[in-house]
């Protein structure tokens, strides 16, 4: 049975090469089955941690900013705990509030820098934590004026919920990260059931403030 009929260079006396002539030029099909994943969904890799040039993307400036606003309210229910001459119940209530903002921020920006792919679902995931942020920070005057956790601690559960998920997320899309990974899960879960123990031992709050 004959072959491909060679396509010959110009060039092929002087010892160029000769190539057979192509008569299929279907264009291969896209790959199919479960390792395709819609084009809103990318896996969680972990970050190449040689990575150059990272800079925060506009969403983590966001986020930022939205944590400024909740530093920036403790700050101002500081300065007017002090300015009432109640200097106990500032001292007891700004450093919960500072530390709830700050290790919220940290752990966020902890998971940012080892898994980050920017997809729909990360995002939505970042808006979660955003809007906890929020709450937190709308909470922050009760919790000096009344010793009322309940916002505080709404707040800061909206957040470590979603982060859970994200650590959860990672696990399964990174098997040789997966042990590492349900540990920080199931250590932030930890950590926010504890925020949750605030609500039933009232007693453990600083005092209500006598205005």
């Amino acid at each position: 049975m004959p072959g491909p009929a060679a396509v010959t260079s110009p060039d092929a006396g002087r010892g160029r090469a000769t190539f057979p002539a192509t008569t299929d030029r279907t264009e291969p099909s896209p790959p199919t089955g479960p390792a395709t994943l819609a084009p809103w969904r990318r896996p969680l890799r972990a970050r190449d941690g040689g990575e150059a040039h990272r800079v925060a993307t506009p969403l983590e400036v966001l986020f930022d900013l939205c944590f400024v606003v909740a530093v920036a309210q403790a700050a101002a229910a500081l300065h007017h705990a002090l300015a009432e001459d109640h200097i106990g119940d500032a001292v007891a209530s700004y450093p919960i509030v500072f530390f709830a903002v700050w290790w919220a921020w940290m752990n966020v920006t902890w998971f940012a820098s080892a898994y980050d792919n920017d997809d729909v679902p990360y995002r939505l995931a970042v808006l979660v934590q955003i809007a906890g942020g929020l709450i937190l920070a709308a909470g922050v005057t009760r919790l000096f004026d009344d010793g009322d956790f309940g916002v505080v601690t709404l707040g800061y559960a909206v957040m470590p919920a979603a982060l859970v998920w994200q650590w959860l997320r990672a696990a399964r899309d990174n098997p040789d990260h997966r042990r590492i990974d349900v540990r920080y899960a199931v250590g932030v879960a930890t950590c926010m059931i504890g925020w949750g123990l605030l609500l039933v031992l009232p007693e453990a709050g600083p005092p209500s403030a006598s205005r």
